[in-house]
This record gives structure tokens, C-alpha cells and sequence, in this order.
């Protein structure tokens, strides 16, 4: 099974392992049991990646539903779990970066669970509100801490336990776990539904392991992506921020501005992923022996992607496959099917409808997204499910090297524009390059679904009430900018954008794309091609 899993890594090859049988019903609500990474990479689990050892994710990938196209509304640490939470996508929930947004006026889905009897926890990391480690409405227990929390305990370091300040005593994974499975043995009523929301710090930068795995993949073999490499082939169709950003604390040349290795940074991350699986197991050891594995639903999940080099980049907030693609894996035994890889598109603003749906609670009229309970029963049909996503991500002065970032995704083909810049867009075939290596911007046989796509990702855009507007916070500083010294270049302008003086296409770009206006340009090449430039 698990190799068939990793030949079938393709958004539109993958195919399900097990015929989809009917949708089959749930007793009574479920338990619920979220487990969430920071920052992991689509296909930073064992049964996908040979040498890597994560015993017990492969464990609800092999009795459960694997989503290998799970994708997010948003790749950044904040907008994505604040979807996660709400239901809402950043155009609507408002928090848009990761400084501090407001959290006024949004509702957590976890206060509906609360009014149809659940018990609800939250432990870990939050992440969002002016980095507030304050209990939020909608959770019975809490355990957080500010910001982004740190992997050891320091000198101020506190965590905020239902309200009171307590000390980070140790390794922040297996403390949370312990938060976690004392919740769950003696700190809840024994009759009442529960929902665990276990967010964990790990595997975010740096990536910090626990010293039982320091050594851990140490021989492992690390293999960058094919378009990590800094040649022209690489950079051919590609805009000119994503050159200029391999030489950036987002970049290959200059990672975190250091002279680590991407090699190396990602056996870190491996090895910081361990303790996360261990914690896994202990949460599946105990439904097992609390006898409710056939009452309960684990979910596990990343808040966004990664790149490890492609494209010369690394971190998340842009609209490439790395960036946008999540590990997703359900367990529900009884309700799922055992070893299902289920294709269709899956979004962070799909599972608070799904929670819920799991729950028996009905979502709200105002969620954006849709339950994909029906499609991982097999109720509804992979083709039948819709395919559309748009993305948003929106400049962070922090880190001013990524541009405000749209895209749309319709299952086949993906859209990305800039807003802001003078550069380019880009249009991909995921079908037939999923590397998104071959710009299909220009392409005069791609011309009326550039348009088509344009046109749906404005319309998708439109947040409520339909209006159309770019959200910004305060600008504190100046960034991150630095450049090393012996890194790559800045890009130069498309060679497809030099003219000169007098040249009869000049004005072109001014007016509106069209067909006509396409026709047009296309009689007039026709008819100058060959012929000397004066």
C-alpha cells in the first residue's frame, strides 16, 4: 500500500487504493481529536517519503482517509488558523498576517460543539490576537502561550493554563501531550463528547528536536527539488520576485540570512517531527484503550506547506504547489474507509463544516466552506466534488520579499497574479507539469482561459457584501531586506518586455485584454515576423 501511496503523489493521477462504497452513518457524534503541525511539508510523512520514520501517521493513513490534495486559502501561520477556526477566508475574518490582527467579532466554531454538549480543549499554539496566550471563548480547558512559543523553556516564558500563568517546565511537544493526555484521562466528564484541539509549535523555524533525536537521520539522504538550482532553465517564465527572493531570508542563497544548508535545516525539521508522531501515538493509545476507537475522529493537519528550494525558495505565503499543499490524514473507524486515498480538494475552510458535520452540529449559514465528510465516505463522487480554490496572501512588511499574492486553482490548471508589482503573472498545467516549470502565460493556445481564469479569480475574491479591497496593517519597520554578498543577482526584466522607441505595440498593454485585441496582435506578428527591426 504505502508504495502505491508515494507513486501516487500527482494532484490529477491520484487515484483511490479501495472502491468508494456508500456513505456510512455515524452512531452518534463523534469525539474529535485535531492534531495540528506548523509549517509541514505536503509530503513530510513516512508512508510518502522513503526514510522517514512516522510510525503512527502512517498508522491513520493505513486504517483511515489520506487527502493528498489538501490545500489552504491562505499559506501563512495566522490567516490559515483563523480560517481553520472560523470558516471564513482572510478577505472576511480580517486577520491577514501574522502581527496583530483583531480577533473582534469572530466566532470559534468550537462554541457551537459547546452548545450541543461537547466538552472542548485547546493546547498549544494560537497564534493570533496581539500574540495574547489568553483563554478564548469557545474552550472549556486551555493550555498557550504568546506568539509563537519556544521549543525549551526560557527565563520568561510562561504558559497560560485556564488563566493562570504557569512555567514551561519542558520540551514544548511532549508538554503539550502530557496537557493533553491528563485532559483526557482525568480532567473531562467521561460522559460528554469531547473535541481535543492539539496545535502543536513543532515543526516551525527553527526547528528544534528533542534531544532523544538529535542524531536522528543523520545519514539520511536529502534530495532539493529539481528547480532549486540556480540555471536559466529554472528561472525561464518565472517572475522577477522569485528570482530576486533566492537571495533573501526567504531564499536558498541567504536562508534566515544564515549559511545553514537546506539539507540539513530539513533533517532538522524530520527529526522535530518525531516527537509530534510519538505525541500521536500516545493520543491513539489512549482512545485504544479507553475503548472509543469506533466513537472517535483524529484528524491530522498542517496550518500551511513549505518549500525546501523550489524554485530557489523556501517558507510558505506564496501560490506554488509546496506552499499551498498540507498533509491531511482522517481516522474514524467504522465511519471510514481503511486505506482510502481520496483525490479530490480539500481547503482549510473545509474543516470546521466538517468538525461540526462530525458532531451532528449544522454549520452556520455564513461558513464558506462545505463538510468533506460526504466525499471521504465516498457519498459523494470525486468528480462531483468541486475543484475551485482561491488564494490569498497578502504583503507582510516583515518579510517585504513576497508579494501580494492571487491565485485560482481549478484542478487541471492554476492562475497566480501580483498585485502592487511590475512583474509577471503565471499559468500552469498541473496535469502535465506539476513542478510548475513551463510558464503558460503567453502561450496564444492558452489565451481565452488566461481570461476565464482572470475573470473567476475577481469574481472568487469578493468578500462579503462583494466588495473588493486590499487589507494592510501598520508598517513598523523595514523588514528583513539584507542580501548577501556572493548570492545571486538581482533579475532582469523579461527579455519578452524590451522595445523600442516607435515600436507599433507600445501602447498595448494599456486597454483591456480581449479576443479582438488578441486577433489583432496576432495578424500584426504575423505579418511583421521576419522582417528587419528599424
Amino acid at each position: 500500500m504505502l508504495r502505491r501511496l508515494r507513486r501516487s503523489l500527482g494532484v490529477a493521477a491520484l487515484v483511490s487504493v479501495l472502491s468508494v462504497g456508500a456513505a456510512v452513518a455515524a452512531p452518534k457524534p463523534r469525539n474529535v481529536i485535531f492534531v495540528l503541525v506548523d509549517d509541514l511539508r505536503f509530503d513530510a510523512m513516512g508512508f510518502l517519503t522513503p526514510g522517514l520514520q512516522t510510525p503512527n501517521i502512517d498508522r491513520l493513513a493505513r486504517e483511515g482517509v489520506y487527502f493528498p490534495n489538501a490545500v489552504v486559502t491562505s499559506a501563512l501561520c495566522s490567516p490559515s488558523r483563523a480560517t481553520l477556526l472560523t470558516g471564513l477566508s482572510s478577505r472576511n475574518h480580517g486577520i491577514v498576517d501574522n502581527n496583530n490582527a483583531s480577533e473582534t467579532g469572530l466566532t470559534f466554531f468550537p462554541s457551537y460543539l459547546q452548545k450541543a454538549g461537547y466538552q472542548t480543549a485547546f493546547l498549544g499554539k494560537w497564534h493570533m490576537g496581539q500574540a495574547s496566550a489568553a483563554p478564548r471563548p469557545g474552550f472549556d480547558h486551555w493550555v498557550s502561550f504568546p506568539g509563537q512559543g519556544t521549543y525549551w523553556p526560557t527565563p520568561t516564558g510562561r504558559l497560560n493554563v485556564d488563566g493562570r500563568e504557569v512555567a514551561q517546565k519542558g520540551y514544548i511537544t511532549d508538554e503539550l501531550t502530557d496537557y493533553a493526555m491528563d485532559w483526557l484521562e482525568h480532567g473531562r466528564d467521561a460522559k460528554k463528547p469531547f473535541f481535543l484541539y492539539l496545535s502543536h509549535k513543532a515543526v516551525h523555524s527553527d526547528a528544534q528536536p528533542a534531544p532523544r533525536h538529535r542524531d536522528q537521520y543523520k545519514d539520511l539522504d536529502i534530495r532539493l527539488p529539481a528547480s532549486a538550482a540556480d540555471t536559466p532553465e529554472n528561472y525561464a517564465g518565472k517572475p522577477m520576485w522569485v528570482r530576486n527572493q533566492r537571495n533573501s531570508w526567504h531564499g536558498v542563497d541567504f536562508p534566515y540570512h544564515s549559511t545553514r544548508a537546506i539539507t540539513e535545516n530539513t533533517r532538522q525539521v524530520y527529526r522535530t517531527l518525531s516527537a509530534v508522531d510519538e505525541s500521536l501515538g500516545r493520543v491513539l493509545a489512549w482512545v485504544d484503550r479507553a475503548g472509543l476507537a469506533k466513537e472517535t475522529a483524529v484528524i491530522f493537519y498542517s496550518d500551511n506547506g513549505f518549500l525546501t528550494g523550489d524554485h530557489g525558495l523556501i517558507d510558505k505565503r506564496n501560490a506554488y504547489e509546496g506552499s499551498i499543499r498540507v498533509p491531511m490524514v482522517v481516522w474514524a473507524p467504522g465511519l471510514l474507509p481503511a486505506g482510502k486515498v481520496e483525490p479530490g480538494m480539500v481547503r482549510n475552510l473545509d474543516m470546521a463544516p466538517a468538525i461540526l458535520d462530525l458532531a451532528g452540529v449544522r454549520a452556520p449559514a455564513h461558513f464558506e466552506g462545505r463538510s468533506f465528510l460526504p466525499l471521504a465516505t465516498g457519498a459523494i463522487a470525486t468528480a462531483a466534488w468541486p475543484q475551485e480554490l482561491i488564494y490569498e496572501y497578502y504583503w507582510e512588511w516583515n518579510f517585504p520579499m513576497t508579494p501580494t499574492t492571487f491565485a485560482i486553482r481549478d484542478g487541471r490548471y492554476k492562475y497566480i497574479q501580483y498585485h502592487g508589482v511590475w512583474d509577471l503573472e503565471e499559468l500552469y498545467d498541473l496535469q502535465a507539469d506539476p513542478g510548475e516549470m513551463t510558464n503558460l502565460i503567453d502561450d496564444p493556445a492558452q489565451f481565452d482561459r488566461k481570461l476565464d481564469l482572470r475573470k473567476r479569480l475577481y469574481l472568487g475574491l469578493a468578500a462579503a457584501g462583494g466588495r473588493h479591497a486590499i487589507p494592510f496593517g501598520e508598517r513598523a519597520g523595514p523588514g528583513v531586506v539584507f542580501r548577501r554578498t556572493d548570492g545571486a543577482p538581482a533579475a532582469d526584466f523579461p527579455a519578452e518586455w524590451m522595445r523600442r522607441p516607435g515600436d507599433p505595440d507600445l501602447l498595448d498593454g494599456i486597454f483591456p485584454d480581449s479576443r479582438a485585441k488578441f486577433e489583432a496582435q496576432q495578424a500584426r506578428r504575423a505579418k511583421t515576423d521576419g522582417a528587419p527591426r528599424k
